[in-house]
């Protein structure tokens, strides 16, 4: 569906310069972009290939618009990020291609009758709702899914295929969760006697909060008496886990494979590269950015970036600098060794001077 510009610059922002009834129907790269595309700038280097741009309009900054000056005759959308603009115009893209959600139950739906789901709210087929379950307004859950007894999903969150969301757990509302994910399994809780492992009762529950996505196959475990905690606006990518009695603060996003074991506390507005790794009962200060791949084993107290990891290199490098690591404790005592007896030498020599 076709939209003019100023209905673009009307919903999202932005200032126009160019034809405002200029027809435009979706977002595509700046060397793909064809007369109906909105393209974006928000790499300075790719400057000379938005100045060659076919698209009907760039969404860049007025810094940049000047930059390529009269070399791109489209229209153009003014934004100090257009990389955000971008983000929020596919999503008005999105929703209008998208096909309208019908409202109602499907008849392979099995539905709990103290369970209560709005009217406005869409059930695909073969859903399990459970006892006292409640589905807000505009809800959608996709075919397959498992929405637990007690539960409470907010309004206009949408479950993909095959979710389970299991018993006591809340999600607030404009929730997205993907394909797959489990929310609400039993945390990894076992005492040891002799040997034996006595499994510990899980009976906390997750608690998300509003404007959350959950990637595909991640799981995020119940607390053993507390609850796992997720803040407003996290963003988790697919296949992570969060181990039980964790809270993860507002606005934090990870990358995909990131494991969090129990009891971990993350502050607000963290980063997480793929693959990271936090160790259990640790707290992150807020605006802590960890890179893909690094091993988390100490709180952290201070906002920055973090890095733990070693440099990758041949197997046989690796082997010589992991046989030197081994041997570090030894050096270092032998270096103290020898520096002691430098400055016994040094000091006699001044004596005899």
């Amino acid at each position: 569906m076709a939209i003019p510009l100023r209905q673009l610059v009307e919903q999202v922002g932005g200032q126009l310069q160019g034809d405002p009834d200029t027809l435009v129907s979706g977002i595509a790269p700046l060397d793909a972009a064809g007369a109906s595309h909105v393209s974006f700038l928000s790499n300075p280097k790719l400057r000379t290939q938005a100045a060659a741009s076919a698209a009907a309009a760039l969404i860049l900054t007025e810094a940049d618009s000047e930059r390529i000056g009269s070399q791109y005759a489209g229209a153009r959308i003014l934004t100090e990020r257009p990389y955000a603009y971008f983000a929020r115009a596919a999503q008005l893209f999105a929703a209008l291609a998208a096909p309208p959600v019908q409202p109602g139950i499907h008849p392979s739906a099995a539905i709990d009758p103290s369970a209560k789901v709005a009217a406005s709210a869409c059930i695909g087929p073969h859903v399990t709702v459970e006892a006292g379950a409640v589905i807000g307004e505009g809800c959608t859950i996709d075919s397959g899914c498992v929405i637990g007894r007690d539960t409470v999903v907010g309004a206009d969150t949408h479950f993909h295929p095959r979710v389970c969301f299991l018993a006591g757990c809340i999600i607030g509302e404009r929730g997205i969760v993907h394909a797959g994910a489990v929310i609400g399994a039993d945390g990894f809780g076992f005492a040891n006697e002799g040997g034996a492992w006595i499994k510990i009762p899980q009976t906390g529950r997750v608690v998300i909060g509003n404007d959350v996505e959950i990637g595909a196959n991640t799981t995020v475990d119940r607390g053993a008496l507390a609850d796992t905690v997720i803040e407003d606006g996290v963003k988790l990518d697919n296949q992570i886990q969060i181990g039980h009695n964790c809270h993860i603060g507002a606005h934090t996003a990870m990358a995909g494979c990131v494991g969090v074991a129990g009891s971990a506390t993350i502050g607000k507005y963290c980063t997480f590269g793929g693959a990271a790794m936090i160790l259990g009962h640790l707290t992150i200060a807020d605006n802590v950015h960890i890179s893909s791949g690094s091993l988390v084993s100490r709180s952290i107290a201070e906002a920055g970036q973090y890095t733990g990891f070693y440099p990758l290199a041949t197997n046989a490098e690796w082997e010589r600098s992991a046989a030197i690591v081994r041997n570090l404790s030894g050096m270092r005592s032998r270096m103290r060794e020898l520096e002691k007896t430098v400055a016994m030498l040094t000091s006699q020599n001044k004596n005899e001077q």
